[in-house]
């Protein structure tokens, strides 16, 4: 049997270790690389990275290639959660069970460091061109599709979307279409670039697009729940914000037992659509199970 908890352990350590070489001396005395590294090292779950990393796997690709593009998408995804817990934003005191960046420094220091981890991305998915490692035609899809995902047609699109809904009652069309952007982007970018990079097919590809879609929206899903039901001390941030805030979520459109059985609906959905891969796919199934289970 498929030992998920071994797995995730295994990559988030393959992530981690690559991370802490890229982002600086833990030591260092200048404030802009602690506030980069207070919160890229934070100890979040590693996704992203992990997702791609599987989705190489999958379609046979060494992870070992992945690696960087990985890095780089927990660049992306910390430099947004630093943004969107700042003052103008969704104005969040606490991240992964610690104070937010700009708590923890300043908001100043906070734009800073965000900005740096996106152009430190885009700086690491170059790493190793000269030596030829990867086909330079591959290499540009990849960082396309990054930063696609991660631009104004994607990830800040949707927390633009997010921003002008507070208040207002979004329908189930809008609502999808918003986390689509807002969080589905950036996880769908994440499983195609494992694909692109493992060397997947049309066919392969456009498979995982649709469990990347699915699994994407699911964990918005869930995440909407777990701010109404979940656990503060497990979770590291606070509950009950989205009410307050006025924010458009599955639960105050849905109720909360029927965004339970949409979000169960949306990943089988997801496991329908690489239903026809192989083993080396089971690291992806159980990613679907634990994303719709998770309790943080």
């Amino acid at each position: 049997m498929f030992d998920l908890k071994r797995y995730l352990a295994e990559k988030r350590q393959v992530v981690n270790v690559a991370l802490d070489r890229l982002c600086g001396d833990a030591d260092s005395p200048f404030r802009i690389v602690q506030a980069m590294r207070y919160s890229l090292m934070a100890g979040g779950k590693r996704l992203r990275p992990i997702l791609c990393i599987a989705a190489a796997e999958a379609v046979g690709g060494d992870a070992t290639h992945v690696l960087m593009p990985a890095c780089a998408l927990e660049m992306i995804h910390t430099y947004s959660l630093i943004h969107d817990d700042l003052p103008a934003m969704d104005n969040d005191e606490l991240r992964r069970g610690r104070p937010t960046n700009h708590i923890q420094f300043d908001e100043a220091t906070a734009l800073l460091a965000g900005d740096a981890l996106l152009t430190m991305a885009f700086e690491v998915l170059t790493e190793g061109a000269e030596q030829g490692s990867q086909d330079p035609a591959r290499r540009i899809r990849i960082i396309r599709e990054i930063a696609a995902a991660a631009g104004y047609r994607g990830m800040i699109e949707g927390q633009m979307r997010d921003l002008a809904a507070e208040g207002l009652v979004l329908d189930a069309a809008s609502l999808e279409a918003m986390h689509s952007l807002k969080t589905g982007a950036l996880i769908r970018a994440s499983v195609a670039v494992g694909a692109i990079s493992g060397g997947a097919d049309t066919d392969r590809i456009h498979a995982l697009l649709c469990y990347a879609g699915r699994i994407g929206l699911a964990f918005q899903v869930t995440d909407d729940l777990l701010n109404v039901e979940g656990d503060s001390q497990v979770m590291g941030k606070a509950t009950g914000t989205d009410k307050g805030r006025g924010k458009s979520t599955y639960p105050a459109l849905m109720g909360l037992q029927d965004s339970k059985r949409f979000s169960h609906r949306l990943i089988q959905e997801a496991l329908a659509a690489i239903a026809e891969f192989d083993d080396r796919s089971e690291p992806l199934r159980a990613i679907a199970e634990y994303i719709l289970h998770r309790k943080r």
